[in-house]
């Protein structure tokens, strides 16, 4: 069978060519994209994925408040609620709640208190020290459920995060006149290597998507109903480098075979468009074409389905991923967020500008970028090189 890969972009003066004719479509459908993207939000506003999961996000906030925070943690919530998104502000709540149980059960002189009693002055009581021991604390422990929970140095990173926020915010309303975690080192975080497929890997990855082979019997025939679909995934995962959370956000409305775009919910809740190639086009005409032809399906908005029939889940393209990959490449623990790497590698070694990468990833800072994709930039110093020369070659007679 002949191997088949996506192509990202193969030199510099296409990705040039590719901004000139996004340039000239954007005259054509900026306005006709833009109220489109209105309608979606004022037709369908309760009924989008994101705002559905904020709605869940803001519901599981309350009920910790409620439960498991002292009260006077509510006005943290609200203070940071215009500059957070509330999955930033869910996962602080886990973890502020996880410090005041700390502080209740391992601190001696807080034992006789409840959370629910615990006061910003407690907080002013607290010494570096004490701020220490938690993180070490979290290292490796027990949730409510009696689940073993470890942290890595960036694990306890966010969760001293998430305390020094707090704590800074009623600092600065004068709440709080000592912070005990000014002088509590962040841990040092040591850079990881970026994992990504290489160009035999990424042919072999559509291979098994497409075929099977290799897969057991009992995925394979959860593959032959799911191939169109899954090879739409993993060609949109590998042409554009979206976010799995980006991905299972799409909806049928947002995709428009005309200009070969479509929309995106960034992080934070952004709307951008984006652009695929003609091959990652066939893939998702493929499935999207399918999908429009299920007379039971007109009232689902999502895109990609699971087999029940509705918006399939983050956690379910993760073991989608997850179960290709371990035949394509088993050396390899492949995620959603690596075929994204492998993208966004691909997208420098051809375009050498970092702004291009950052732009198209959706980084807020190019140097975010700039950290994970470091290690290509001797590559590109090689390769430029061997660009100059110092004397014109001789022509041939």
């Amino acid at each position: 069978m002949q191997k088949r890969q996506i192509t990202i972009i193969e030199n510099f003066e296409e990705t040039k060519f590719c901004t000139k004719k996004r340039a000239n479509y954007s005259q054509k459908v900026e306005i006709s994209l833009a109220l489109r993207i209105d309608l979606m939000y004022n037709e369908r506003m309760s009924k989008t994925y994101f705002n559905n999961r904020d709605a869940e996000n803001i519901e599981k906030i309350d009920r910790i408040l409620e439960n498991d925070l002292p009260d006077f943690c509510r006005e943290y919530f609200v203070g940071i609620s215009a500059n957070t998104t509330t999955l930033t502000r869910l996962n602080y709540a886990y973890d502020i709640r996880t410090f005041f149980k700390y502080m209740c059960t391992k601190i001696p002189r807080f034992k006789s208190k409840n959370v629910k009693e615990i006061a910003p002055v407690d907080i002013e009581s607290l010494s570096p020290f004490e701020i220490e021991a938690y993180l070490s604390y979290v290292e490796i422990y027990k949730d409510k459920d009696g689940n073993v929970i470890k942290n890595g140095d960036r694990g306890k990173s966010r969760k001293l995060a998430a305390i020094r926020s707090m704590v800074k915010y009623f600092e600065k309303k004068q709440i709080i006149r000592y912070n005990p975690t000014a002088s509590v080192d962040t841990p040092k975080l040591h850079e990881k290597e970026i994992i990504r497929l290489d160009s035999d890997e990424i042919s072999t990855m559509l291979d098994v998507v497409d075929t099977g082979m290799g897969l057991s019997e009992r995925q394979q025939r959860y593959q032959e109903n799911t191939r169109i679909r899954d090879l739409a995934m993993v060609s949109l995962f590998l042409g554009t480098g979206i976010r799995v959370s980006e991905l299972v956000g799409i909806d049928m409305d947002d995709v428009n075979f005309d200009d070969l775009s479509f929309v995106v919910t960034r992080k934070g809740g952004a709307r951008v468009i984006l652009y695929f190639s003609e091959e990652v086009a066939g893939y998702l005409y493929d499935y999207y074409r399918m999908r429009q032809a299920d007379p039971d399906l007109k009232n689902e908005p999502a895109l990609f389905l699971s087999l029940q029939k509705k918006r399939i889940t983050t956690r379910a393209v993760e073991n989608i991923i997850k179960k290709y990959s371990a035949v394509a490449t088993p050396l390899k623990h492949i995620t959603p967020h690596k075929l994204r790497s492998t993208f966004g590698t691909q997208l420098y070694r051809n375009t050498g500008d970092i702004y291009v990468v950052a732009d198209v990833l959706g980084h807020k800072d190019v140097n975010t970028t700039k950290r994970h994709y470091a290690a290509i930039t001797e590559d590109i110093r090689r390769n430029a090189s061997t660009r100059i020369s110092l004397r014109d070659k001789p022509e041939d007679n």
